[in-house]
């Protein structure tokens, strides 16, 4: 079966990219809105874009009657934004902080999770998180009347010490920090099943495939 998305209506687009896009890599979003007040979102429509320069994308939707979140109005008005990862410990918080909470309402709060300052941005991280990255805004696309895409540079990577296996070549214990990752529905998927498969080489491949 086909669909042409300029013709179904926008949950239905929404439910077939999600629930076969998957798993996606939550991104637990905190900003700093001019004034200073905290803000912190899961968001799910979210990853790494490249690494020279080290670079996110974080896909932001609106509500039609609501606007946008606090999270994507701080980014936008500062430029500065903390991606912290989601390990399993954390989902109930993480979840907590999706709560359609008003204006002004710091989810941190209520989700009773420390924070401590970042090194290059205003926005703290996540103490709990195992990896957080400081983000600086690089641009923005608007891609519809309620949906934009932040592209952001990351500035500095905080790894909990106890997942170093090697600092000096950057080698991490990633099986050890148990993210989690959205799928369908309200449905979350573990890393933790996993398989090896190695990226062939062209001489070998040549070699066993082209006698």
């Amino acid at each position: 079966m086909r669909w042409d998305l300029d013709k179904v209506a926008e949950p239905v687009a929404y439910k077939l990219l999600a629930a076969t896009v998957m798993p996606r890599p939550i991104a637990w979003v905190v900003t700093q809105s001019p004034e200073g007040g905290l803000n912190a979102a899961p968001y799910s429509f979210f990853n790494v874009m490249g690494s020279a320069p080290p670079t996110i994308a974080l896909g932001l939707m609106a509500d039609a009657k609501r606007g946008f979140k606090d999270t994507a109005a701080n980014i936008l008005a500062t430029g500065e934004f903390v991606i912290n990862l989601v390990p399993e410990a954390l989902v109930q918080q993480m979840n907590i902080t999706a709560v359609d909470a008003p204006t002004g309402v710091s989810e941190l709060d209520l989700a009773g999770l420390a924070t401590t300052a970042s090194v290059h941005i205003r926005p703290p991280r996540i103490v709990a998180s195992p990896v957080a990255f400081e983000c600086a805004m690089l641009s923005s696309i608007v891609t519809g009347p309620h949906q934009t895409i932040v592209i952001g540079r990351v500035l500095a990577v905080h790894i909990d010490d106890g997942f170093i296996l090697n600092p000096e070549r950057a080698h991490i214990d990633t099986p050890a920090l148990n993210l989690v990752a959205r799928s369908y529905g309200s449905t979350y998927v573990r890393s933790s099943d996993t398989f090896e498969l190695d990226r062939p080489k062209w001489a070998d491949w040549t070699a066993q495939n082209l006698k």
